[in-house]
């Protein structure tokens, strides 16, 4: 299997601004959807990004 590393950069932005935006969220469904599996790193990526967000670090931002 390749190995990219588009989720773990797009999760890096959110917690680097401190907001999931419409756009990063579309990317990373984007990501998962094309390649049809999640990797051990981007899975523990995902789960930090869902931790950050569950303690208030990293703010949901809804559609404008």
């Amino acid at each position: 299997m390749k190995t990219t590393y588009a989720i773990r950069k797009l999760v890096q932005e959110a917690l680097y601004i401190r907001k999931l935006t419409p756009a990063i969220e579309n990317e990373i469904n984007y990501e998962l959807t094309r390649l049809g599996y999640i990797s051990d790193a981007d899975y523990e990526a995902l789960e930090l990004l869902m931790s950050e967000m569950d303690a208030g670090r990293v703010q949901l931002v809804p559609n404008p």
